[in-house]
């Protein structure tokens, strides 16, 4: 049996475990049993009634958040040299083509996002394996397969993120900082969320979220009242 440690036996103990909490509560609450010593990521997870193995279900979009990440994204732009300077005025961390496809063979990954054009995705079919299990590829339903660089750039490093069900039904993502206000939290999970909704698949029967839990890096789950999140 695991020890609890002191700091989360206390979090536990600020938790009523049979509770769903308005999200307004949940965002203050988990500010309060967050005790880490670098700033936690706040992470959301919604469990849907989808079934994520038939296609006519599936659940993937882009939503960007209000108040951002709170983290440093880092942007790899993979274009035609008539659109570096555009990727580069936009705030793309690394510009190029062939010597970041070639880096990418190799094993390079260390960047969060890539953004690319549609007439070079012939170019990275064979990066698939590489880029794909770390999610990775880019695509055009996530916004980073364009002719507007620029634009994608910009809208990665304000806070736009992809999101996509997993094979159990959740979706999972961070949604800013421990350092974030209550209000700000609340304001990100709540645009996440609406977003959500409005992906509901039309082959989706019954109650189509089932549950949410808001967290922050090592701290136990808070169980949001999905009746309650515009609270």
């Amino acid at each position: 049996m695991v020890k609890l440690t002191k700091n989360r036996k206390l979090a536990l103990e600020k938790i009523e475990p049979e509770k769903q909490y308005k999200l307004s509560e949940a965002a203050k609450l988990v500010k309060e049993i967050t005790t880490t010593k670098f700033d936690a990521s706040i992470d959301i997870d919604v469990r849907l009634g989808i079934d994520p193995k038939k296609a006519n279900q599936m659940v993937r979009g882009v939503v960007t958040l209000p108040h951002g990440t709170g983290k440093s994204i880092r942007v790899l732009v993979l274009c035609t040299p008539d659109k570096e300077e555009e990727a580069k005025a936009a705030g793309a961390d690394y510009v190029g083509l062939d010597d970041y496809i070639e880096k990418i063979q190799n094993g390079w990954t260390d960047v969060d996002v890539i953004i690319t054009m549609p007439a070079i995705m012939g170019k990275l079919g064979k990066l698939g394996k590489i880029l794909g299990p770390r999610g990775l590829m880019p695509n055009p339903k996530s916004g980073t397969v364009t002719m507007e660089i620029g634009k994608a750039v910009k809208e990665v490093k304000q806070g736009k993120i992809d999101f996509k069900v997993d094979k159990f039904g959740i979706v999972h993502t961070s949604i800013g900082k421990a350092s974030f206000s209550a209000e700000k939290i609340a304001d990100n999970a709540r645009e996440f969320l609406h977003t959500i909704m409005k992906l509901k698949p039309a082959a989706a029967k019954g109650s189509y979220i089932r549950s949410i839990s808001l967290s922050s890096t090592m701290s136990p789950g808070i169980k949001v009242d999905a009746k309650a999140f515009d609270e």
